[in-house]
């Protein structure tokens, strides 16, 4: 068994310079102390010395103006990308809804459309006649209306085979053979059957 005796949260690589170890056996066990310098202000500031360094050399070089121009020159580059890239953005979504839009418009022109073919319909003599046979029971002058009964009627029909008897004619192919045949008959151009 392995005790890690620690003041820190995070785990560490043995090679890093702010870690320790050291394996003390007690009693047959190894317990491992880890020393964690990571916060030390010393370590912090020497860790920063660097980019503290970059900082001033960078400000020093601002005192040439070619360094000052190009500084300028490219926050206005930044500005005028971000600028454009906005301006797309806005007509994108304007267009999107333009033909939106223009769909519905589309759409309500057609339904329109529909409606005056209907109402053109409705005016016909045709539509009259057959709404006054269907409606009120009323005939053309000289027809006359025979009542015939359901079973007089239906005696002289031809009866229609039942969906379940057209359903067990055709035995169930399995599913492979059902594509193997779907894919014969695309490519030979033959109406494809639904079973």
């Amino acid at each position: 068994m392995v005790h890690i005796l620690s003041g820190c949260s995070f785990p560490f690589t043995r090679n890093e310079g702010g870690l320790t170890e050291e394996s003390i056996p007690e009693n047959g066990q190894n317990v491992i102390y880890l020393n964690c310098k990571m916060f030390d202000k010393t370590n912090i500031l020497a860790k920063l010395e660097p980019y503290l360094e970059m900082g001033r050399l960078y400000v020093l070089s601002l005192r040439d103006v070619r360094n000052v121009g190009l500084l300028v020159f490219t926050v206005i580059v930044l500005l005028i990308s971000w600028s454009g890239v906005k301006s797309i953005q806005t007509n994108y979504g304007l267009q999107k809804q333009i033909s939106k839009l223009q769909q519905e418009n589309d759409v309500a022109k057609l339904q329109n459309q529909n409606l005056q073919l209907q109402n053109q319909y409705y005016a016909t003599n045709q539509y009259l006649e057959l709404s006054a046979r269907q409606n009120l029971g009323l005939g053309m002058a000289g027809e006359k209306e025979l009542l015939v009964p359901k079973e007089v009627a239906l005696a002289h029909t031809v009866k229609q085979p039942s969906a379940e008897a057209a359903k067990s004619e055709v035995p169930k192919q399995p599913a492979w053979q059902r594509n193997f045949q779907s894919w014969i008959n695309f490519f030979l151009d033959r109406p494809t059957s639904t079973n």
